[in-house]
């Protein structure tokens, strides 16, 4: 599909255009955080349970630090584990998935049986205890965070390689004798990068969810601000007591309008480059 074509496609449909408006915000408050903000989101540079006003936009927390500074970062956070989550959990379920649709035989018996075992495993629970065994950080959240999401794209991987190797030019290259290594990275991973990317937009989605739920219980980096911490700082020292709703409500909307705006554009990127769903 050459760029203009894709462009026009998602320039026509409403919830794709949605989608991105969405994600902008909090993409753009994540490059432009240093230029945004007005303060450091560590520095105490007001008094205690400030409401809105003029100096601080959305207020201060329990020790005058400005909620807006935190907001605005933590957006780096919380985009910089979704993605990097993402990043480690496609390259993970594509070896898997491709190793084992290609190869077929005791490999792929191996391969799925141990997805399996992995998908038995509740997500959040294990994430949980994962984090609190080697520690909280941004690094290990994101390492956890992307071994462990990887088995459902290795099951989809899976079965688009066991279509996509009894295709003509599959078999020719075959009987042409070109190795299987040749084949996977020349004619079988191209094919299923259309199908990756919209599940890559959606899984980026759960890495910023899974990170804001561990920080809330306090196993995110109590040093870089994300909105999950901001919400765990809000309940731990009395923001909700207070009802201070300027602490509470931005990082929660935040977290929504995020998944909302990458929800939207995976959805119209699956039907724009899914053969079986294009509308065009």
């Amino acid at each position: 599909m050459r760029l203009q074509t894709f462009a026009e496609a998602l320039g026509r449909r409403r919830s794709a255009v949605a989608g991105i408006v969405l994600f902008c915000i909090p993409l753009a408050m994540a490059i432009f955080a240093g230029w945004i903000t007005p303060f450091s989101p560590n520095a105490m540079v007001g008094a205690p349970y400030e409401k809105p006003g003029t100096t601080h936009i959305l207020g201060t927390d329990d020790i005058g630090k400005d909620l807006f500074s935190q907001l605005v970062y933590g957006s780096r956070t919380s985009l910089t584990v979704g993605v990097l989550s993402t990043v480690i959990a496609m390259i993970l379920g594509v070896l898997v998935g491709m190793l084992a649709g290609y190869s077929g035989g005791w490999l792929d018996e191996v391969l799925m049986r141990f997805t399996d075992v992995v998908l038995t495993f509740p997500y959040l629970i294990f994430v949980i205890v994962l984090i609190a065994y080697v520690g909280p950080s941004i690094w290990n959240m994101i390492i956890c965070i992307g071994v462990l999401a990887w088995t459902t794209i290795a099951r989809m991987v899976r079965s688009q390689v066991l279509s996509l190797k009894t295709q003509l030019y599959v078999e020719a290259a075959t009987a042409l004798g070109a190795t299987n290594r040749y084949i996977m990275l020349r004619y079988i991973l191209p094919s299923l990068t259309v199908l990756l990317i919209p599940v890559a937009v959606l899984t980026i989605v759960d890495g910023i969810l899974t990170e804001a739920g561990l920080s809330f219980l306090g196993l995110g980096d109590l040093t870089q601000p994300s909105w999950g911490l901001i919400l765990f700082y809000a309940a731990a020292r009395g923001g909700f007591v207070k009802g201070s709703w300027w602490w509470i409500v931005p990082p929660g909307l935040m977290i929504a309008i995020t998944s909302l705006g990458l929800l939207f554009t995976g959805q119209a990127l699956d039907e724009i480059l899914n053969p079986r769903k294009q509308r065009f």
